[in-house]
C-alpha cells in the first residue's frame, strides 16, 4: 500500500531525495523529449557571472524563472532551457588583480598580457560547481551541459556580426565626450552601469572669490567640486535672470544672483539691524557677459595661451539655475557635459589637469593627488589666497564605481558609443509591445529611462572582453570585421585557429582597401552588457548556423530578472534587438524586487545581517522558501511598489510553510493513514459522481474552480493571485472538507459513502499536487509518487511529466459554492461569538439566529449547527430584541460643520433607539434632527457607530451577515459540554500515550462527585467515541494524568486492552 507519512514539516532530507530521484531517473531530460514536438515556449536565462558566488536574491530568480517553464511545460510546450554564462568584464580582472596581487593596469602590463588573460579564463569557472549544486537544490531546471558561454568564440563572432550591422548603419562612432569614468579600473561606465553604484556622501562645496579684472570686486561662484577649479576657464551665469553688484558687510564687492543674496550673504551682517549688504547696481546675465576676471592658477593661464584662445570671462547658458550657489557657476569643460557643451559654442580652451588615473597634473600644486582627495587641499589654498567666501557642507548622491567602489570623475576621452538616440522612437514603440509585470516598470522606470536615453557608451579600456571589431590606418580609414572569413580574408597573418581575445587579436592585421597599408584593431574591448543582451543570437552562432533554431526562439516568451536590470539585462535586450531586428526580443517580463532582512535592511556581511542561501535551503527547503517567495514575498508586489524589496526572515518561511505546505502535507499524510488502514487502493475504485454527497461535489467544484482560475493566472504571469488560490483551496479542502468528513473515513466496513470520501480527497490530493507542482514541484512529487506511482506503475514517471489538470466544467456547480460561502461565513462568525462569550466550541449551545442570507436549505443550516454546536438555528430579518446600535460623533468631520453644536449632538445620539436609527441611516443615507433650533445631518462618515448586544447574547456582523448566538446555557447543556471535553481529553491521552487510531482501551477514573456522576450517566456515549472497552470507577492506571474539567478536577488513566 502507500508508505507510511511523518507528520514533521523537515522536508530538506526529502527534497534532497526527490532531488536524487529526477537526477538518476534523467526527469528533466525526458520532460524535454516529451515536448519535443509541441508548440515552442522560448525562455532567455540571463547569465550570472560564475566568478562570484549566488545570494539569497538569486533563490528568488531561480525560482520564478523555473516556475513558469515548468508550467508551460505540462501544458505540453516545448521549452527550451539554455544555461549561460556571462564570463567577461571588471569583475573577473579585479578578481584576478587580487588572486595575483596586482594593482592597476601598470602592473597587469607589466605582469604580461597573455598569461593575465589565461588567468582570466581559469577565474571565471572558479564558483561554477557551487552554481550548478546550487540550482539543483532550489530545483531549478536548466540544460546546464550545454551553456552558452560568452567568451566563446562562436559567441564573440556573432556580436562581431552584430556590431558591423550598426557599424553600417553609421549608429557606430569614436567621438570626444564627457564620460563617467572610474580611475581605479581605467575604463568609463555606460549610464546603465552608473545608475548602479550610487551612494550618499558627505562633502564640502565652495563659494570661490573670482577678482574681477581691473576693478575691486569679486564674482562669487560656486561648485560642488573643488578639484576641478585648477582646470577653470571661464564663469557662467543665466543670461535671463536678474544679478547684484553689492557692497557686503565683509568689505568686498560682490557680482552675484540677486536671488541668492540673502542666502549667501545674509550671514555677515555682525550685529542685529545692521545690513549684510547693500545693492549698488542690477543687472540681467547678458550684461555681465565678457566681464574678464584673474585666473585662479596659473596653469590654466598657460594652457589657454598654449592654445591661443581666450578664456576667464562671464558666458551665459539657460542651464545654470538659481535654486543653489550664487547664480553663477565655474566651467572647467574637461570635467562637465554641460560644461562641455558651453565651452565648445564659445572656443574655449581645452584644460584637464587630471590624469588617466584621476590624479592632479603637474600643472597644479597637487600634482599626483588624487583628484577627490584633492579637495580639502584646495580649499585650503584658496582660503590662504584669501579667494575662498565660504565651503559649506552638503550631502547628495554620488556615483560610484560599481565594481571597485571607488568615487567616479565625468571626464573627458575619446570613446566609442552607439547612437542609440536615433533609434530612440524604435526602443520606445517595441516597448510598448511588451508585457511587463508589473506595469508600472514598464510604463514608468524603463519608459523614463527609453524617454530620456543616451548614446551608449560601449568600449573599454581594459583587457578581459570582447574586443571592439574596428581596424584603423594611418590613413584615417576605418573597417568593421563582421566574422572570422572575412578577418581572414583581409589579413596575411590571422592564425587559422585565431582566438578573438587580446592579446592574439591585437597582433592580426589587415590590409587597408583604401591605401593598401596594414591597418591595427583599436585597443579596447566592448561592454560586458552587449555580451548578454546578444545572448538570443549569439547562443545559437548565429547567423553563421542554427537560423531556423534562432528564428524559432526569437523573440522570448519569458523572461525574469530583479528591478535593477531595468537598466541592465532588460535594456541590453532591447537595445541590441532594436538595432539588429527593430522588434522586441522578449514578450513577457517579471520584475523582482530585491530581498532584504527581516527589518527592510539591504543585506551585506559587514551588517551581519546576509543570508548564506545554502544555509537557508539547508534549514527549511526548497519548497518553503520557493512558496515564501512567491505568496509571502509577492505581498509587497501587491500592495505596494512593485519594485520595493522583499523581505526575508525565518519566520516568514516557516508561517508560509505551516499555512499551506504544512496543511497539504498533513491532509495527504490523514489519506494515506486512513486509506492503510482500510487497505484502500484508489485504482481500483471510480469516482461515481451521481453516487456523491453535497460535501464530495462541493469539494469537487472548488477543486476545478481552482485549476482554472490558477491555469488562466499562470498564462498571464499573476503569480500572488495563483499562490493565494491554492493557498485557500488547501485550507478549505483541510479545515473544512476533512473536518466535516473525519467520521465517514471512521466508518466501519468500505460502504459507498465510505468509498465517496476517499476517492473524492484522493483525487483532491493528485489533482491540486499537479496544479501546484510549478510552485513546490520537491513536495509534489513526494505525494505523487506515494499516491499515484505507488499503485500504478503505467502513470507518468514523474508528476513533472505528467499534463496540467484540465478543468471539468460539467463538476463546477457555482450555486453550491454560493451557498457554502455562505455557510463558511456563518461558521466564522459564530465561532467568533464563542470566542466573545469564553464559550469552549465542545460546549453545545441552545439557539442562533441569522439575519442577511438568503433562506439556506435544510442540509447547509445543519452543517452550521453542527460546526457551532447549536441545538437550533433561526434564520431572521429581524434581530433587534438581540441587538442595538450605538452613535458617536466623528470629531474630525462633525467638529468642522457643527463645532458648537457638538456637546447637544452628542447627547441626542445617546438617546437615539439604536436599532430605529440605523434602519434610517441604512434607508436614507443620513440621520436628521434638530440641536438649539438647528438641523444636523449626519452620514455614516460623521458617525462612530458600535453594535451592542442584550445580556445573555453574543453577536457579530459583517459581510451583511449578522450572526447571534444565545450563550444562556441550561443544566443539560452544561452535561453534555461536560461529556464532550472528557472525551477530547480521553482523546489527548490516547495521542500522548502513542496508541494507534484502531486501538481498543480501557478507562479508569476517579474525581469529584459530578464528574464522576457525568462518567456514569454517559458511560456508553464515552466509550463509544474513545474506542473503551471498559470505562470503571476505580484507582486510574496505565497512562494516568490529572485534569481540570469545567471546574471540576478528575483523575484519569488509560491502557491498551492487551496492557490491562
Amino acid at each position: 500500500m502507500y508508505q507510511k507519512v511523518s507528520t514533521d514539516l523537515k522536508f530538506v532530507d526529502r527534497e534532497k531525495e526527490v532531488e536524487k530521484f529526477w537526477e538518476e531517473n534523467q526527469i528533466f531530460e525526458k520532460s524535454m523529449e516529451n515536448r519535443k514536438e509541441g508548440e515552442t515556449y522560448t525562455f532567455y536565462d540571463g547569465p550570472p557571472t560564475a566568478n562570484g558566488k549566488p545570494h539569497i536574491g538569486h533563490v528568488l530568480t531561480r525560482v520564478i524563472k523555473d516556475m513558469i517553464p515548468r508550467y508551460q511545460t505540462m501544458k505540453g510546450k516545448m521549452v527550451p532551457r539554455k544555461a549561460g554564462w556571462d564570463t567577461h568584464g571588471l569583475p573577473v580582472e579585479l578578481e584576478v588583480e587580487k588572486l595575483l596581487g596586482l594593482d592597476g593596469k601598470d602592473q597587469i602590463e607589466e605582469y604580461g598580457l597573455e598569461p593575465f588573460i589565461d588567468k582570466c579564463k581559469e577565474s571565471v569557472w572558479k564558483y561554477k560547481g557551487m552554481w550548478e549544486d546550487f540550482s539543483a537544490t532550489v530545483g531549478f531546471w536548466a540544460d546546464m551541459e550545454h551553456p552558452y558561454v560568452t567568451y566563446d568564440n562562436n559567441f564573440i563572432e556573432s556580436e562581431w556580426w552584430a556590431l558591423k550591422q550598426i557599424w553600417e548603419k553609421k549608429l557606430l562612432y569614436k567621438g570626444f565626450k564627457i564620460v563617467p569614468y572610474c580611475p581605479r579600473c581605467g575604463t568609463p561606465l555606460s549610464a546603465q552601469e552608473v545608475a548602479q553604484g550610487y551612494k550618499d556622501v558627505k562633502e564640502r562645496s565652495a563659494i570661490v572669490r573670482f577678482k574681477v579684472k581691473d576693478e575691486d570686486a569679486y564674482i562669487l561662484a560656486w561648485t560642488t567640486t573643488p578639484w576641478t577649479l585648477p582646470s577653470n576657464v571661464a564663469l557662467c551665469v543665466n543670461p535671463e535672470e536678474t544679478y547684484a553688484k553689492v557692497k557686503a558687510a565683509d568689505g568686498c564687492v560682490y557680482y552675484m544672483a540677486e536671488a541668492l543674496l540673502d542666502q549667501v550673504l545674509g550671514g555677515l551682517a555682525k550685529e542685529e539691524g545692521e545690513a549684510a549688504y547693500e545693492i549698488l547696481e542690477k543687472y540681467v546675465g547678458t550684461d555681465l557677459e565678457g566681464k574678464e576676471y584673474i585666473p585662479l592658477y596659473d596653469g590654466a593661464a598657460k594652457a589657454a595661451q598654449k592654445q591661443h584662445k581666450k578664456a576667464f570671462y562671464v558666458l551665459c547658458d539657460t542651464y545654470v539655475t538659481l535654486t543653489d550657489g550664487t547664480g553663477v557657476v565655474h566651467i572647467a569643460p574637461a570635467f562637465g557635459e554641460d560644461d562641455a557643451k558651453v565651452g565648445r559654442r564659445y572656443d574655449m580652451p581645452f584644460v584637464q589637469f587630471v590624469d588617466g588615473k584621476g590624479e592632479m597634473t603637474e600643472e597644479t600644486p597637487f600634482a599626483g593627488v588624487f583628484c577627490k582627495k584633492a579637495d580639502p587641499m584646495i580649499l585650503e589654498d584658496l582660503e590662504k589666497r584669501g579667494l575662498l567666501f565660504s565651503a559649506p557642507k552638503f550631502e547628495h548622491s554620488y556615483p560610484h564605481c560599481w565594481r571597485c567602489d571607488t568615487p567616479l570623475i565625468y571626464y573627458a576621452r575619446e570613446s566609442w558609443f552607439i547612437r542609440m538616440t536615433e533609434v530612440k522612437d524604435d526602443l520606445i514603440h517595441n516597448n510598448n509591445t511588451i508585457n511587463w509585470i508589473p506595469e508600472s516598470i514598464g510604463k514608468g522606470r524603463f519608459g523614463d529611462w527609453l524617454e530620456n536615453v543616451q548614446d551608449w557608451g560601449i568600449s573599454r579600456n581594459r583587457y578581459w572582453g570582447t574586443p571592439l571589431n574596428i581596424w584603423e590606418c594611418e590613413c584615417g580609414h576605418q573597417h568593421a570585421i563582421g566574422s572570422i572569413e572575412e578577418l581572414k580574408s583581409m589579413s596575411d597573418n590571422c592564425p587559422e585557429d585565431i582566438e578573438l581575445h587580446r592579446p592574439y587579436i591585437d597582433e592580426v592585421t589587415i590590409r587597408c582597401p583604401e591605401c593598401g597599408k596594414e591597418m591595427h584593431r583599436v585597443p579596447e574591448v566592448i561592454d560586458c552588457w552587449f555580451d548578454s543582451g546578444s545572448m538570443p543570437f549569439a547562443q545559437h552562432h548565429y547567423p553563421f548556423e542554427n537560423k531556423e533554431l534562432f528564428e524559432q526562439q526569437f523573440p522570448a516568451d519569458f523572461i525574469s530578472e530583479a528591478v535593477d536590470q531595468t537598466r541592465g539585462w532588460f535594456y541590453s535586450l532591447l537595445a541590441i534587438s532594436t538595432l539588429i531586428f527593430n522588434k522586441a526580443p522578449y514578450k513577457n517580463v517579471i520584475v523582482l524586487g530585491h530581498v532584504q532582512d527581516e527589518n527592510g535592511q539591504k543585506m551585506s556581511k559587514s551588517k551581519g545581517n546576509a543570508v548564506d542561501p545554502f544555509e537557508a535551503l539547508k534549514t527549511y527547503g526548497a519548497d518553503a522558501i520557493r512558496w515564501d517567495l512567491k505568496i509571502l514575498r509577492w505581498y509587497f508586489y501587491v500592495n505596494s511598489a512593485p519594485w520595493l524589496p522583499n523581505r526575508f526572515h525565518g519566520k516568514a518561511v516557516q508561517e508560509g510553510q505551516r499555512k499551506f505546505m504544512g496543511t497539504l502535507w498533513n491532509t495527504y499524510a490523514f489519506f494515506v493513514l486512513y486509506a492503510n488502514i482500510d487497505e484502500f487502493d484508489a485504482t481500483k475504485y471510480k469516482l461515481e459522481y451521481e453516487k456523491l454527497s453535497v460535501m464530495d461535489k462541493w469539494l469537487l467544484s472548488k477543486l476545478n474552480t481552482l485549476v482554472k482560475t490558477v491555469d488562466e493566472n499562470l498564462s498571464n504571469y499573476r503569480i500572488p493571485e495563483s499562490a493565494r488560490a491554492l493557498q485557500d483551496f488547501v485550507d478549505d479542502m483541510s479545515n473544512w472538507y476533512v473536518r466535516r468528513c473525519r467520521e465517514r473515513f471512521w466508518a466501519k466496513g468500505m460502504e459507498q459513502d465510505k468509498i465517496n470520501a476517499y476517492m473524492t480527497l484522493y483525487t483532491a490530493l493528485v489533482t491540486v499536487s499537479k496544479t501546484a507542482a510549478p510552485m513546490i514541484p520537491f513536495m509534489t512529487e513526494e505525494i505523487y509518487q506515494n499516491l499515484v506511482r505507488s499503485l500504478d506503475q503505467t502513470a507518468p514517471e514523474s508528476i513533472h511529466l505528467c499534463d496540467f489538470p484540465e478543468v471539468n466544467e460539467s463538476w463546477i456547480d457555482s450555486e453550491l459554492e454560493r451557498y457554502m460561502d455562505e455557510v463558511l461565513k456563518i461558521v466564522v462568525m459564530g465561532r467568533a461569538c464563542r470566542n466573545t462569550a469564553n464559550i469552549k466550541n465542545r460546549q453545545p449551545i441552545g439557539k442562533m439566529f441569522v439575519k442577511g442570507v438568503e433562506e439556506l436549505p435544510k442540509y447547509y443550516r445543519e452543517i452550521i449547527t453542527e460546526e457551532l454546536n447549536v441545538k437550533e438555528m433561526t434564520q431572521t430579518e429581524d434581530v433587534r430584541a438581540f441587538t442595538t446600535y450605538t452613535f458617536k460623533p466623528q470629531l474630525k468631520t462633525v467638529g468642522p460643520k457643527y463645532g458648537k453644536l457638538l456637546g447637544g449632538i452628542k447627547k441626542e445620539l445617546e438617546s437615539l433607539d439604536g436599532n430605529q436609527a440605523m434602519d434610517d441611516l441604512e434607508s436614507n443615507g443620513e440621520l436628521k434632527f434638530n440641536v438649539n433650533g438647528e438641523e444636523v445631518v449626519l452620514t455614516k462618515d460623521d458617525l462612530l457607530i458600535d453594535m451592542t448586544q442584550t445580556e445573555g447574547y453574543v453577536s457579530e456582523s459583517d459581510y451583511g451577515i449578522t450572526v447571534v448566538l444565545d450563550t444562556n446555557l441550561t443544566p443539560e447543556l452544561l452535561e453534555e459540554g461536560f461529556v464532550r471535553e472528557i472525551i477530547s481529553k480521553i482523546q489527548t491521552m490516547r495521542k500522548e500515550a502513542a496508541f494507534e487510531v484502531t486501538d481498543k482501551i480501557h478507562v479508569t477514573y476517579t474525581g469529584s462527585e459530578r464528574a464522576e456522576a457525568v462518567f456514569t450517566d454517559n458511560c456508553t456515549e464515552i466509550s463509544d467515541d474513545v474506542l473503551a472497552v471498559s470505562l470503571e470507577k476505580a484507582e486510574p492506571s496505565g497512562y494516568v494524568k490529572e485534569w481540570k474539567i469545567n471546574g471540576e478536577a478528575v483523575t484519569i488513566g488509560v491502557a491498551k486492552r492487551d496492557e490491562a
